[in-house]
């Protein structure tokens, strides 16, 4: 019988009874909590985003992530938000917006729930007849298998007795296949033509008849209809268009020649439930020649809103050093990777030809990095590392990319 250890998770979940599984995906969904050093505009600006996300999901086919993530706006918008202390500051104007957004998401999330709830009860009830199967051909085979040592018992048994006629002791291998010159073994002769074949089955020979029910394959039987395993630690694909850095690179010459960091927004869709980046943001900003600072940010977010982009990470120079990441690009990481886990930070060292696609470490970097109450450049320990150069980006050389220049 196959065990636990090695059955496919998907069978796991179709054991789970229907409204546990939904009860998991409320957990997942529940995961958001909120930093008070990261301005909570920038969570009522990540809260179109997941919702941006979740219709994305909705549209194709993928309900178990929309309905993830319309729970992590309504956990976010309805509960947590108000904990932070600068709730009040909040504009009217945007916590309006956040309400009506939040009347139109309750709904679609109750609805996502049934038609989940009807999802998981058709793959439940298919994983007990599944087992069921399962259980009567382990059955049958259980049986086949004890008929079997049963009947070689026998055989074995009457091969002895009719062996123990012909001599006192029975004949090992190695005097069954002795040549036909062998002297006689207790006085009996054998015929020449039984020492020169092999032995030959007995005349009752026993064949096994199948079972009546095939063995069942749990790998591909239930995988056939089972929805996608959902896992919170996954990070979904980032597509990075390979023109977009000599494009940046171009952008930002000016600035290089005269030692001054450039940054700008990695902007994109989610499609196919991969990240698309399809736009390069520069805003107005102010740069020195190991930071730049970002302003007007209304202006960033009205474009990314006209055309309903997600935000997906940044991208900055280094004029005259290596690339990696800063104390400072750490907490400016840290906080689009708070809000977009799969966020990344692209630094252009154009002095040293080099690029890198970092991010915080997530197992200690990204709580870390929050938790630093420090601005300014200060120093951070190396070990563990708090960044690392990330796996989760793929380079397309076909893919078009826009460069948007809000400085003009």
């Amino acid at each position: 019988m196959q065990s636990n250890e090695k059955r496919p998770k998907t069978m796991d979940l179709a054991s789970l009874e229907p409204a546990m599984r939904v009860k998991q995906l409320a957990n997942f969904g529940a995961m958001v909590e909120v930093d008070p050093n990261v301005p909570p505009r920038r969570y009522y600006r990540s809260g179109l985003e997941m919702v941006r996300m979740a219709n994305v999901y909705l549209a194709e086919g993928s309900l178990e992530n929309a309905y993830m993530l319309y729970l992590k706006f309504m956990t976010l918008f309805l509960e947590k938000i108000r904990k932070h202390p600068e709730y009040v500051s909040v504009p009217s104007d945007v916590k309006s917006v956040n309400q009506a957004m939040l009347k139109e998401v309750m709904p679609k999330a109750e609805k996502l729930k049934q038609k989940l709830l009807e999802q998981y009860t058709k793959e439940h009830a298919h994983y007990k007849e599944y087992e069921e199967k399962r259980k009567i051909a382990e059955a049958a085979k259980r049986k086949q298998e004890q008929e079997d040592a049963k009947l070689a018992q026998r055989l074995q048994a009457d091969e002895n007795r009719q062996d123990g006629h012909t001599g006192p002791h029975l004949l090992n291998a190695e005097e069954w296949a002795v040549s036909p010159s062998a002297p006689p073994v207790d006085g009996v002769l054998y015929p020449d033509d039984f020492a020169s074949e092999p032995p030959r089955a007995p005349p009752h020979s026993y064949h096994p008849t199948p079972p009546l029910i095939p063995p069942s394959r749990p790998d591909t039987g239930m995988n056939s209809f089972l929805s996608p395993l959902v896992s919170e630690r996954r990070l979904r694909p980032v597509l990075v268009p390979a023109a977009l850095l000599a494009r940046f690179l171009a952008l930002a010459a000016p600035n290089t020649a005269r030692n001054i960091e450039l940054c700008g927004i990695l902007a994109g869709i989610l499609e196919r439930d991969q990240l698309k980046i399809t736009h390069v943001v520069v805003p107005k900003q102010s740069g020195t020649p190991d930071s730049c600072v970002t302003n007007n940010e209304e202006e960033i977010f009205h474009y990314q809103d006209q055309h309903n982009l997600i935000t997906l990470g940044w991208i900055h120079t280094h004029p005259t050093q290596t690339a990696f990441l800063s104390s400072v690009d750490l907490h400016t990481q840290c906080s689009y990777q708070l809000m977009m886990p799969e966020a990344i930070a692209i630094v252009c060292a154009p002095k040293y030809n080099e690029t890198g696609y970092f991010a915080l470490t997530p197992d200690y970097g990204t709580q870390f990095i929050a938790n630093c109450r420090q601005t300014g450049f200060h120093p951070h320990p190396n070990d563990p590392p708090l960044f690392y150069t990330v796996t989760h980006i793929r380079l397309d050389n076909t893919a078009p990319v826009e460069m948007v220049d809000l400085r003009r």
